[in-house]
């Protein structure tokens, strides 16, 4: 196993020292697990690494499996109107570029 030693400016240590600490696990691990990320011969999109972020801190909900499938006409009633929400998001926040 090799050691890295690298230089760090505080404020960086620091927030990886909260983050490390708030996730239960050494500022060691944190480090070496970003620096897999990064080094992997995967592809990680945003959506991968937002949810793997979710899963280590407890917020990633992955809702049970429904017995039966809806039919396209029963999902397509039920989530009419869903997309507006997201629609006024977007609106919101490209206004305020």
């Amino acid at each position: 196993m090799r050691q890295l030693i690298t230089r760090l400016d505080d404020e960086l240590h620091a927030r990886l020292k909260a983050r490390a600490a708030a996730e239960g696990r050494s500022v060691n691990a944190l480090v070496v697990d970003a620096l897999t990320a990064v080094t992997s011969d995967v592809d990680i999109s945003g959506g991968e690494v937002l949810r793997a972020a979710a899963a280590r801190s407890g917020l990633l909900v992955v809702p049970s499996r429904p017995n039966k499938v809806p039919s396209r006409r029963t999902a397509a009633r039920v989530t009419v109107g869903a997309g507006r929400s997201v629609s006024e998001a977007l609106n919101v926040e490209r206004a305020g570029r």
